[in-house]
């Protein structure tokens, strides 16, 4: 199987070029950052995430001794919002990720492999893409139109 892959995707040199509305969801992940629990890896991550109805939740990742037992700042905002909020479409995500030293050369931080996988299901379940950011502390920012330009040889329940 050969596939040429294209993936549609906006790089923001600056914070300055973003919309209102996307502004706010970057603050509100960087917030979010800031009360996340990473005694382990130092590594902290926050995510906002924009509703259809025009709440704004954000959440951020939760480490634990036993490594498997954490959970990523992406994971932990859309399963909240999920089960508080089940009928309603998400329309965009803004992640907020690095090393609790932040250093102005860290590049945008994308959502690990099992956090794809997560959202791939939301968008797929909501019949409708998903707005996805993803930044460092610093003002550069990357952005797709859909969870499956970050996955395209997802899995999903039509394999099952």
């Amino acid at each position: 199987m050969k596939k040429d892959i294209q993936i549609s995707y906006e790089h923001f040199k600056n914070s300055s070029e973003l919309s209102d509305i996307e502004k706010k969801l970057f603050e509100t992940a960087k917030q979010a950052r800031e009360n996340a629990y990473a005694p382990y890896s130092n590594f902290l991550v926050g995510c906002a995430v924009l509703l259809e109805n025009g709440e704004i939740y954000s959440g951020n990742n939760q480490e634990n001794a036993a490594y498997p037992s954490g959970l990523c700042a992406e994971r932990t905002t859309l399963f909240w919002v999920a089960a508080n909020f089940p009928d309603v479409k998400v329309k965009k995500i803004f992640v907020v990720g690095g090393p609790k030293e932040f250093h102005e050369k860290n590049p945008p931080i994308p959502p690990c492999g099992a956090c794809r996988q997560s959202l791939i299901e939301y968008e797929t379940k909501q019949s409708e893409n998903i707005d996805l950011y993803f930044s460092s502390m610093n003002d550069e920012v990357v952005k797709v139109h859909s969870i499956k330009d970050l996955l395209p040889f997802y899995f999903d329940s039509s394999f099952l």
